[in-house]
C-alpha cells in the first residue's frame, strides 16, 4: 500500500496497524516512496538466546564430526602394493 505522506497524518493509526499485520505500507513525497512502516521484531529475553546459541553450537558440532582424513580419503581406490584396484 502506498500512501502520500500528507494523507498518512490524518490515519497514521490505521497505518500502523496494518504494517503490524503484515502490510506492506509504504509512504511517498511527490509520488517517490520515502519511508516504509515495519513492525519492531521483539527482542529475545536472556534465556531465549541461551537456547538458541545451544541449539546453533550443537548443530555445529555434529556437522564437525571427525570424517576421514582429506589425505587418506582415496585410500580405498588402491589396495595394500599401492596400485589401483
Amino acid at each position: 500500500m502506498r500512501v502520500s505522506v500528507t494523507e498518512a497524518k490524518a490515519q497514521l493509526t490505521e497505518l500502523v496497524r496494518r504494517a503490524e499485520a503484515g502490510d506492506e505500507v509504504v509512504l511517498t513525497r511527490h509520488g517517490h516512496a520515502v519511508v516504509q512502516l515495519v513492525p519492531v521484531r521483539a527482542a529475545l529475553d536472556r534465556p531465549s538466546r541461551r537456547a538458541l546459541l545451544g541449539a546453533v553450537r550443537a548443530a555445529a558440532a555434529i556437522k564437525a564430526a571427525p570424517g576421514p582424513d582429506a589425505g587418506r580419503s582415496q585410500d580405498f581406490l588402491y589396495g595394500d602394493d599401492g596400485l589401483p584396484r
